[in-house]
């Protein structure tokens, strides 16, 4: 079933049942079908509250989470779109400030799935439509849309005007989608991904970007003259620093000093920053500095770099253990953890891995290399993942287990001091269910 979509709501259950025999979207790509979803259900996507739209590898989840924090903070609502959810569909889908309800779920499911059946949504295009459906008959001050894969060709691209549009950092990964054989294209793949993500931009919409290789920023710039899009680019028309421990930001408007966010990782004030960009170049909802200032504590966004809180799961090991969760699979990933982790001791780091088969779990082992005490592989439930079979080579001892119970139990033995369980956003859908740790 595609993103393990399932509902304990028999009439969710029944339109979930009915998303997985759609394609997943691999041959779909591109707005064609979303546009006629969205006209034969009254094209709500041109009547959103504000749009804030958000590209990127790594962080864009994340920048979704500050743009929210921010935007309640100042006693606005806000919807929000994102994927994948990690253990429940309604995940997907906030409206207002709360998960969306599951009888109202079932019935925008069915009224979508009803309207387009003879063309065959891809399950996102399908979730898209009744997300757009959803935020145009909920009131709300802001709606706030994660690109799914991409950025040029993403169903979520189909909104005509936002208020605003960001980047945030950019990798390699779903290569298979997003550096497929076209004509035109630019023949770099780091330039290409920068050339997809940048399809979001919009004519006369300010399209605020992180610093990236100078052949990556030429692309974007490229692509937003060509939109007449306003491309204002960090280090240009604004910036942030970390630096005696807050967050420093300014832009033509003047400077904020904010602390630094309370999501763990260097790399979440550089998110933070970027929320604050895309907040500060609109016009459609005004946002103050202490609605800023209380964002970088209210902001949440789970399994990233996540620690557990006491549950069945986490309490199979000693009280003093540090049991961190991150779904992080990419090169990108892994170089955050590598610096989260930068100050901890050689071997300290006991790693429980549970990662995709098309995905290379060199991306997060060789930065945290000199960190990791041992590796216990594990499955990932309704995916293929990698085995013990594909760790030989590794250094630190490896062992596999059936389950992440099953791994924390015999890691519990050695009393350890620090675990690391990642690898794939549907093992951490599962840690966190197992956990009774539902996201909310």
């Amino acid at each position: 079933m595609a993103d393990g979509a399932r509902s304990d709501h028999p009439a969710v259950q029944k339109q979930l049942d009915r998303l997985s025999l759609l394609s997943p979207g691999r041959d779909v790509l591109g707005l064609e079908r979303i546009s006629v979803v969205l006209e034969r259900v009254g094209n709500p996507h041109l009547n959103l509250p504000p749009v804030f739209h958000v590209a990127g590898t790594n962080g864009k989840g994340s920048t979704c989470a500050f743009l929210r924090a921010a935007i309640e903070a100042e006693g606005l609502s806000a919807h929000v779109y994102s994927s994948p959810h990690l253990v429940r569909f309604n995940e997907r889908i906030r409206l207002a400030g709360a998960l969306i309800e599951d009888e109202y779920l079932a019935a925008l499911l069915a009224c979508v799935l009803d309207a387009s059946e003879d063309i065959n949504p891809s399950f996102f295009e399908a979730t898209t439509a009744a997300a757009m459906l959803a935020f145009a008959e909920t009131p709300a001050d802001a709606s706030i849309l994660e690109v799914g894969l991409g950025g040029r060709l993403d169903a979520t691209n189909i909104v005509p005007v936002p208020a605003a549009t960001g980047m945030a950092a950019l990798g390699i990964d779903h290569e298979a989608f997003l550096l497929s054989p076209e004509e035109g294209v630019p023949a770099d793949p780091m330039v290409r991904i920068a050339w997809e993500k940048a399809g979001i931009a919009k004519a006369d919409v300010p399209l605020l970007t992180q610093k990236y290789r100078d052949d990556m920023a030429d692309v974007i710039a490229e692509h937003a003259a060509a939109t007449q899009a306003v491309c204002l680019p960090r280090g240009d028309s604004w910036d942030a620093a970390v630096y005696e421990n807050q967050l420093h930001y300014r832009d033509d408007q003047g400077k904020l000093t904010l602390p630094l966010p309370a999501l763990p990782g260097a790399h979440q004030a550089d998110n933070a920053a970027l929320a604050i960009a895309m907040l500060r170049h609109q016009d459609k909802i005004e946002i103050s500095e202490a609605a800023f200032r209380a964002a970088m504590g209210w902001a949440k966004w789970p399994a990233r770099l996540q620690l557990l809180s006491p549950g069945p799961l986490r309490d199979i090991l000693p009280k003093d253990t540090e049991t961190w969760l991150d779904g992080g699979h990419n090169i990108n990933a892994g170089e955050a953890l590598a610096a989260h982790f930068d100050g901890y001791t050689d071997g300290s780091i006991h790693l429980v891995l549970g990662m995709l088969a098309n995905k290379d779990p060199a991306a997060i082992i060789m930065p945290l290399e000199t960190k990791i005490a041992s590796i216990t592989v594990v499955p990932v439930e309704g995916h293929e993942a990698h085995s013990l079979a594909d760790f030989q080579t590794v250094a630190v001892p490896v062992s596999e287990a059936s389950n992440v119970a099953a791994a924390l139990t015999v890691i519990a033995q050695k009393k350890p001091g620090t675990i690391l369980v990642a690898g794939s956003l549907y093992l951490a859908g599962t840690v966190l269910e197992a956990n009774r740790q539902l996201p909310d």
